[in-house]
């Protein structure tokens, strides 16, 4: 078997800063986790396997059956982030890979976030990957907001001040320093991780 194929049975198709997260030992007493806008549950896979307490959601039908049939055991709900049917307090860690920049605009943006921090109980861990102006600011007409990106996609675009703004009205903490990776300036992807205090 080639190490490629061995390491994709074992992660499915992670989001590298996710495995980051792994590695950092970020997980290890963090047990129950939320993928939240789980999609078919390419981040998944290791925590199935691996005996994790998973709960998902996603807003699409045919993705929700799909992770109901990679992971039998997981609690995975058809729904919307802006109205989790899980009790406050109650996941050691919620997972926002790639779904928050589906925001129409800024209100539901934020009503996402805080619904995924309400859920979060006090020391878990919020992880986010989503779409950022950090670096290609003089490419788009505003730093924040629903915009059309240089590679044609429209996203809800954050910017850093409004991470940080948001990580201190939430009483967060930064894990990490906020992460951004320029695609040849056609896009911006940018890693918020947080800690609950």
């Amino acid at each position: 078997m080639r190490v490629s194929e061995e390491l994709e049975g074992q992660f499915g198709e992670i989001d590298i800063y996710l495995f980051d997260q792994l590695l950092r030992g970020r997980f290890d007493d963090r047990r129950r986790i939320l993928d939240a806008g789980c999609g078919g549950g390419r981040n998944l896979p290791y925590f199935v396997s691996h005996g994790f307490d998973v709960c998902a959601i996603d807003a699409d039908a045919s993705a929700v059956a799909a992770v109901r049939r990679m992971a039998p055991a997981a609690d995975v709900r058809h729904g919307q982030l802006t109205a989790l049917p899980w009790d406050a307090d109650s996941m050691d860690a919620v997972i926002g890979s790639a779904v928050l920049h589906f925001a129409q605009d800024r209100q539901p943006f934020e009503a996402m976030v805080r619904e995924m921090w309400r859920v979060l109980r006090p020391g878990g861990l919020f992880f986010a990957r989503l779409a950022s102006s950090i670096g290609i600011e003089s490419l788009l007409p505003s730093s924040t907001g629903r915009l059309r990106l240089p590679d044609g996609s429209d996203r809800f675009v954050v910017d850093e001040q409004l991470l940080l703004d948001l990580t201190r009205e939430l009483n967060g903490s930064l894990l990490d320093p906020i992460k951004s990776t320029n695609v040849q300036n056609q896009r911006v992807m940018t890693t918020w991780v947080l800690e609950k205090t």
